[in-house]
């Protein structure tokens, strides 16, 4: 086969490539179900919207009568309270959790006391001690 031959058989070869790519995308893409040409030309009138808004809208419960029982003791969740070092949140039974306040960290936590550290100067405290009186927590800082 000659030159020419030669390359004659390679062009049509990429000819026939890329006619074979634009086929497979075009069927592609109708296979997904959009075309490049088609725009979404469903419009939808406000009346419609309110129709379709209205059955997406739950209807109230019917209201329920309260049936009175015997008294369950409320679990104490704490209070949350502020300080230099972080939020402490505590209850009467003690010490829930500890969040540092940006620069400290919690050096340490314990049933009715907690420290916040600097993380920069060790040397930087805030200690706290959990108190209650008449079922309401306190915070003491040293």
């Amino acid at each position: 086969m000659s030159r020419i031959g030669q390359r004659v058989v390679i062009g049509a070869g990429w000819v026939v490539a890329a006619v074979l790519a634009v086929l497979v995308g075009v069927i592609g893409i109708r296979l997904v179900g959009a075309d490049l040409t088609t725009r979404a030309d469903d419009a939808v009138s406000e009346a419609q919207v309110e129709r379709k808004l209205a059955e997406l809208t739950p209807s109230p419960l019917p209201s329920r009568s309260v049936a009175t029982s015997p008294a369950v003791p409320v679990r104490d969740t704490g209070r949350s309270f502020t300080t230099r070092g972080g939020i402490v949140v505590a209850g009467c039974g003690g010490i829930v959790s500890m969040a540092p306040a940006q620069g400290f960290a919690v050096h340490e936590q314990r049933d009715r006391e907690g420290e916040f550290r600097s993380v920069r100067d060790h040397h930087v405290r805030v200690r706290i001690r959990v108190t209650c009186a008449g079922g309401v927590p306190a915070l003491a800082q040293d």
